[in-house]
């Protein structure tokens, strides 16, 4: 069920075999010198897989090289896939994209934005505007990540015990209460800012269905997709495809085992915004029901016309988060790029320096995955490695430049 199959020729769907092959060695230069210890990339047109090729290994230590069916922690790219169960249930006039979201959730009823002071003696205001749900997909609800380090907040959060994870003891509830509870950096829909505003939806789609997050994302997304890899933790059985994870020191990289473990057992709370583990294979399909519209295989999750009101740029003005973003982390450049409801959006490619079409979707994970979805050239790309944090090495716009550069129709 896992392998990558080319489905076509790529010269017969406009992409140059030779050009495309440019890929392989630049990326194996990444495991040469140890930046990098494996990877594995696809690139399909039309929804036909037409190249995938990948290098080094899943676990470099116990020798185990990457393999098509390699399972990698995709982190935030959660984050898309509950975004689209979230529009499930828009569809079904569960909410409006305008309601208040201190209608389900209590700490939001009378929402607070800091306005000075220190993280143990903050100043707050009033909220001017409710937090709205569209507010928290498009990342401009005011709340944020403890591992950010650039606002007092961000202390907040790991004061209760948020950093790189959620507080011990806390369930999925408390947890949105913990963060709700907490000043907003900023008063809603005036900022953008990388934050658990996706993990917060997790929890409205329990309220919303009646179901655990979990059980809903498996009943209504990964299980009609057949993303039969893809779940909240990699099973006992499917061990050995597991991928190692890696952080970088001095130009190398090392296995962070630790961390690692986590992801062999089920998880304690269910994020929205960073829980799973996936395939190339089934996050390709997903891609895929992406770049079909909302449908695959027969199967509708979203319209098109909800499709396209996501993958639209949602930042007032029309700004590019040069523009409208505070200093977060992202997974992406800010230059010429939107945001949508749960993707970045390409506004400008001049002003990205980038061949990227315009209307182009995306979004990455914390170990260093990412994808996109351009409609305008009918193509998905998948990359897959596992090094921690994203952004150590310009592996998107390196692998943005080789995918286009070999379109020649």
């Amino acid at each position: 069920m896992s392998s990558l199959e080319i489905q076509a020729d790529p010269s017969a769907m406009g992409l140059d075999p030779e050009r495309l092959a440019r890929i392989k060695p630049h990326f194996d230069a990444y495991l040469d010198d140890r930046r990098l210890p494996g990877w594995l990339a696809t690139v399909s047109r039309g929804g036909v897989l037409v190249w995938s090729d990948k290098g080094g290994f899943r676990d470099r230590e116990r020798n185990l090289e990457v393999t098509d069916d390699t399972i990698w922690r995709i982190y935030s790219m959660t984050k898309p896939i509950t975004s689209i169960a979230v529009m499930m249930l828009y569809e079904e006039g569960r909410f409006d994209l305008n309601d208040d979201v201190g209608q389900w959730i209590d700490a939001l009823k009378e929402p607070r934005v800091w306005s000075g002071g220190t993280a143990s003696k903050p100043q707050t205001v009033p909220a001017i505007e409710p937090v709205r749900v569209h507010h928290l997909l498009s990342q401009m609800s005011g709340l944020t990540y403890g591992f950010h380090y650039a606002h007092p907040t961000d202390e907040i959060y790991r004061q209760k015990g948020y950093d790189f994870g959620f507080a011990p003891g806390a369930d999925l509830a408390q947890a949105v209460h913990d963060w709700c509870s907490s000043p907003l950096v900023f008063q809603p829909g005036s900022g953008w800012n990388y934050s658990v505003s996706v993990d917060v939806l997790g929890r409205l789609i329990e309220i919303w269905s009646g179901q655990s997050f979990e059980s809903f994302l498996q009943d209504r997304v990964l299980g009609p997709l057949g993303m039969v890899d893809t779940d909240w933790y990699c099973p006992e059985e499917k061990w050995d495809r597991l991928a190692m994870l890696y952080v970088p020191s001095k130009g190398d990289s090392f296995p962070y085992e630790e961390l690692a473990k986590g992801a062999t057992h089920p998880p304690r709370i269910h994020g929205g915004g960073g829980g799973l583990v996936s395939s190339a294979h089934d996050y390709l399909r997903f891609m895929t029901m992406l770049l079909r519209g909302g449908e695959l295989d027969g199967v509708r999750l979203v319209s098109n016309r909800t499709l396209e009101l996501m993958t639209r740029n949602h930042l007032p003005g029309d700004v590019d988060l040069v523009e409208f973003a505070t200093d977060s982390f992202s997974e992406i450049d800010y230059a010429g790029i939107g945001f949508g409801l749960g993707f970045s959006v390409v506004l400008d490619a001049a002003k990205n320096k980038s061949l990227v079409s315009e209307g182009t979707f995306a979004w990455g994970g914390a170990a260093s995955t990412a994808f996109w979805v351009d409609p305008a050239e009918d193509l998905t790309v998948g990359f897959y490695t596992q090094l921690l944090p994203s952004g150590t090495y310009p592996i998107r716009r390196d692998l943005q430049q080789l995918v286009y550069q070999a379109l020649v129709d």
